[in-house]
């Protein structure tokens, strides 16, 4: 008498294999096996070459640490960004607010107290006066305070989106009124000017770094936005000063 056996693997097979349902295997030497072997890799390609941020490499090496604390299911649906913030980076923004914070302290100090050898008010409304302005004594005392304030705001790192306006401000007006001696500083030109309004123009878009009194504050998130709200009140700032206070 003989016993039919109705197992998926034929005669040999395991009893397990009742459980493999629709993807059990299919005897050796049947048709369409290597086709069925080619779908399951297509499948797969097609798995790791969805958007989701990885690599075909790297997603074939986070998929073989599944089981081992990998964390793949948190780690498969994150975008990598191509540029991570770093301690460099912070460490070089928070060199270059000093820097450019304390040239401006000084310069302030300068001119509304006449620290350092500088002029105080009343020397410098006198430079202010010769350089063609209006209304020379209430400007040398608002040029001053916007320069001593906006450096504190900078070694600080607080507010800094507007400390910045106020350097790029005063330096943008600076620019314009030099810019008949020429560029060297030597021959009496904006060199220095330049090169400050263009530090701290770097600053308004970067922002502080992660060493300063700002961080955490929502324009240290998006500095981007703030930055360009920064360069549009420093222009305005500048536009204003040399049309009401500057004789052509």
């Amino acid at each position: 008498m003989s016993i039919q056996d109705d197992r998926p693997g034929g005669a040999g097979g395991s009893p397990d294999d009742r459980s493999y349902g629709a993807h059990a295997q299919r005897p050796r030497g049947a048709k369409g096996s290597a086709k069925s072997t080619q779908s399951l890799g297509a499948r797969q390609h097609n798995y790791y070459d969805e958007d989701d941020g990885y690599s075909d490499g790297e997603a074939t090496s986070l998929v073989s640490g599944v089981g081992e604390d990998s964390g793949y299911a948190e780690e498969l649906g994150k975008k990598r960004k191509p540029f991570a913030w770093n301690a460099g980076t912070d460490l070089g923004l928070l060199i270059l607010r000093l820097a450019l914070g304390g040239v401006f302290l000084l310069h302030g100090a300068q001119k509304l107290f006449g620290a350092f050898g500088g002029p105080g008010p009343e020397g410098f409304a006198e430079v202010l006066s010769g350089m063609g302005f209006q209304q020379s004594a209430a400007l040398s005392l608002v040029t001053g305070g916007t320069e001593l304030g906006a450096g504190a705001l900078l070694v600080l790192g607080l507010f800094t989106p507007a400390a910045a306006a106020g350097v790029v401000g005063l330096m943008a007006s600076a620019v314009f009124v030099k810019l008949g001696a020429g560029f060297f500083n030597a021959d009496g030109g904006f060199e220095m000017d330049a090169i400050l309004g263009a530090l701290g123009l770097g600053v308004m878009f970067t922002g502080p770094g992660r060493v300063a009194l700002d961080y955490g504050r929502v324009w240290f998130r998006r500095p981007l936005g703030f930055g360009f709200f920064g360069l549009i009140v420093a222009a305005g700032a500048a536009a204003a000063i040399l049309i009401l206070f500057h004789r052509p």
